[in-house]
């Protein structure tokens, strides 16, 4: 095993154990202590910051007050996101037990949940609202048997399409089909056409950031040795994890140019960033007193990380 598969084994690992700490609580809020929806949370506009709080609740605040007393919301999660509004929940389901991907309007379902095969760990929904995706970690495939991999897969809620995995979508690398078994895809961000779309790739211990298209059902690679995209709401910037020496540190790219931008926050960082406005992104990272909290920093590389609220994971601001 090389020490790139022990990186990724530990991270996962890391995760599991993450969530697996909560999952008690999860299957018990989700059985019987589920409370109507709030008018509230079916109004939330843009500058709203939906995240998930100490407990995997959903929750709101203005984030201009993002340490503000929270209007909580009747679903707990493992990991979600909301845009255009939709939220995508990935959350535990009891009987049989497992996971699923709740589609939400407010607190409301809006499509039957999807059964996901593996322990939550991004998710994401496009600007429109239209699209969700999610990876999940498993194992026990054929080519590594005994090791984790991802799955990752897109959802139509208003089609109630479901677009399969990644593992599906043929794969360009260099302008060469791309067919390795050991393919695993994680971390999706959608364009507002609700067609394009960015990934990554893991194989053969490389790692490529790629172009989806999901009309032709195809992936680019776009460049190598970053994760986790999250695109601008502009679209013209992605902002991604590079791993620069023993960490991973927080870039952005501007995909007019290829010029590359190493953000202020210097501190590990483990999240799909999540853009505030086209200025700034916001992240959970340990915020050094035994707690995940969230933090933003400025785009262009400029200034330094601040807090933005302790306790608090899968944030997501909500825009025009």
């Amino acid at each position: 095993m090389n020490s790139h598969h022990r990186r990724i084994i530990a991270g996962i690992c890391s995760i599991v154990a993450l969530v697996c700490a909560g999952g008690g609580y999860v299957a018990w809020a989700m059985a019987g202590n589920e409370q109507p929806a709030t008018q509230a949370a079916a109004e939330a506009g843009p500058g709203t910051l939906v995240f998930l709080d100490r407990d995997r609740t959903l929750a709101q605040v203005p984030v201009t007050d993002a340490g503000a007393a929270p209007v909580r919301r009747a679903r707990t999660c493992l990991r979600a996101y909301t845009a255009g509004g939709t939220t995508v929940c990935l959350r535990t389901v009891a009987v049989p037990a497992g996971f699923e991907a709740a589609f939400l309007r407010g607190d409301k379902e809006m499509a039957e949940p999807v059964r996901i095969d593996g322990t939550p760990s991004r998710a994401r929904v496009s600007p429109s609202g239209r699209l969700a995706a999610w990876t999940v970690f498993r194992s026990g495939d054929s080519y590594d048997p005994g090791g984790f991999a991802t799955t990752t897969g897109i959802y139509d809620t208003v089609s109630g399409t479901l677009h399969g995995s990644l593992e599906d979508f043929s794969v360009v690398v260099d302008g060469r089909p791309y067919q390795r078994e050991d393919r695993n895809f994680w971390g999706v961000t959608f364009a507002a056409d609700d067609r394009t779309f960015y990934a990554t790739m893991g194989s053969g211990g490389r790692i490529w950031l790629l172009r989806g298209d999901l009309a032709t059902r195809r992936l680019t690679a776009v460049t190598r040795d970053v994760e986790c995209p999250s695109l601008s709401p502009d679209g013209t910037r992605i902002a991604y994890k590079k791993r620069t020496g023993p960490r991973w540190r927080l870039h952005v790219m501007d995909l007019g140019t290829g010029r590359e931008t190493p953000l202020a926050e210097r501190a590990e960082v483990d999240d799909q960033a999540a853009w505030v406005d086209g200025a700034t992104v916001a992240y959970a990272r340990p915020d050094g007193g035994g707690r995940v909290s969230l933090f933003a920093v400025p785009a262009d590389g400029t200034g330094a990380p601040r807090l933005l609220r302790r306790d608090a994971t899968s944030p997501a601001v909500l825009h025009e």
